[in-house]
């Protein structure tokens, strides 16, 4: 294997200047230690954002006297303080009370004035944002790093493709290059990082549950996912492994992904299957991070890596793509399914050479499908 480069960086797609418009908030989603407040601080210190703005307030969600401001939703008071910037970036904004309502304010009643908020709780957002900015901002999802967005050759690429389905695509890890810190870096991302928003917000009362019901996904990856099997496994209610899981995927942990149908008598459509938004906070829960040669998952972190570096393309792309599963009650099936406008693609994921056949049920039934088999000698032609 080759060795990351020593300087190897990489390069976020997404441009905050493309996506800010007026009578729009701006909100940067993703998930924690993503590169968000770095995307932000980049922007701020550019100088062409110094030239447009003279006037720039920058703060983050622990700031109490912004918090006390916001809390109260006294429009004067948060009209007065928006009078004296040009832009206003939010950091965390999730910790701020009543956020949503106060930038309505702001922006109703200075619609030219810029505003950006980040956070990285997107349940608790939605909640303080969506409802009251609804019509008045644009949002922008920051995923892990993209295989588009590593400063890698593809030669490079498939050389440390092995790095990328053990440790994941997170930009920290991308510039650690000695394995045990990576490990250090990622257990301490899951342990002290992706739950802490659900556990202090959501005010959790068993951690322990928490993860175990991750843990159960992380063994099934790439499967149909039991509701009531993981409950038997847990030892809990149905209905608390659906609250979970909805929390994991809001705090973009996991992704769901429903089956195909349109209706066809033998479709499995009630079903879902979860992936990890990373392979390394994948492994990261079940504390296994043992050389390719050495695992019996290697199936599922491929499927896993392959869905993760689709999706993060289509959202770079801002391309309005819908992904599933497909497969019925008689076993035929396939693993990834693009509907993008009125055309179908269609993946099979397979870590070694060997194409797959395209299931005869889904060809006939539906038209103007793509059929691939994703393999390791050609992965780069549908992820970059």
């Amino acid at each position: 294997m080759i060795p990351y480069n020593q300087n190897m960086m990489f390069e976020r797609k997404q441009e905050i200047e493309k996506s800010i418009a007026p009578k729009r908030a701006l909100i940067i989603y993703g998930p924690r230690r993503v590169g968000k407040t770095t995307l932000l601080e980049s922007y701020l210190n550019d100088k062409n954002t110094k030239n447009k703005y003279s006037r720039i307030f920058v703060s983050t969600g622990d700031d109490f006297t912004l918090r006390e401001l916001f809390k109260y939703e006294k429009r004067k008071d948060i009209i007065d303080f928006a009078s004296s910037y040009d832009l206003i970036a939010i950091d965390e904004a999730q910790y701020i009370p009543s956020v949503g309502i106060g930038v309505k304010m702001i922006i109703d009643k200075y619609p030219q004035k810029t505003v950006i908020l980040t956070g990285s709780s997107s349940f608790d957002l939605s909640k303080k944002i969506g409802e009251p900015l609804t019509g008045r901002h644009f949002t922008m999802l920051l995923l892990p790093v993209s295989q588009k967005e590593v400063n890698l050759s593809n030669f490079e690429l498939k050389n440390n493709l092995s790095d990328f389905l053990i440790f994941g695509s997170y930009p920290e890890l991308l510039l650690e290059k000695d394995k045990q810190r990576k490990i250090k870096i990622l257990t301490e991302l899951v342990s002290s990082y992706l739950f802490k928003d659900v556990l202090m917000l959501d005010r959790i009362k068993s951690p322990e549950l928490l993860m175990d019901i991750t843990r159960c996904i992380s063994f099934q990856v790439g499967n149909e996912i039991s509701v009531n099997e993981i409950a038997q496994t847990v030892k809990t209610d149905v209905k608390t492994v659906g609250r979970y899981l909805d929390l994991l995927e809001k705090m973009f942990v996991i992704k769901k992904v429903r089956g195909f149908s349109r209706n066809l008598r033998n479709e499995i459509s009630k079903k879902a299957k979860y992936y990890f938004l990373d392979n390394g906070v994948r492994n990261a829960v079940i504390g296994q991070f043992n050389e390719l040669s050495m695992r019996n998952d290697i199936g599922s972190l491929w499927e896993n890596f392959i869905f993760m570096e689709m999706l993060k393309r289509s959202s770079l792309e801002e391309a309005v793509d819908t992904y599933y599963f497909w497969r019925t009650h008689t076993g035929q099936e396939i693993d990834i399914v693009k509907e993008s406008g009125d055309r179908l693609f269609a993946y099979e994921i397979k870590w070694g050479e060997k194409k797959a056949r395209p299931p005869k049920d889904f060809m006939r039934s539906y038209k103007n499908v793509k059929f691939n088999t994703v393999n390791k000698e050609n992965y780069l032609d549908f992820i970059t």
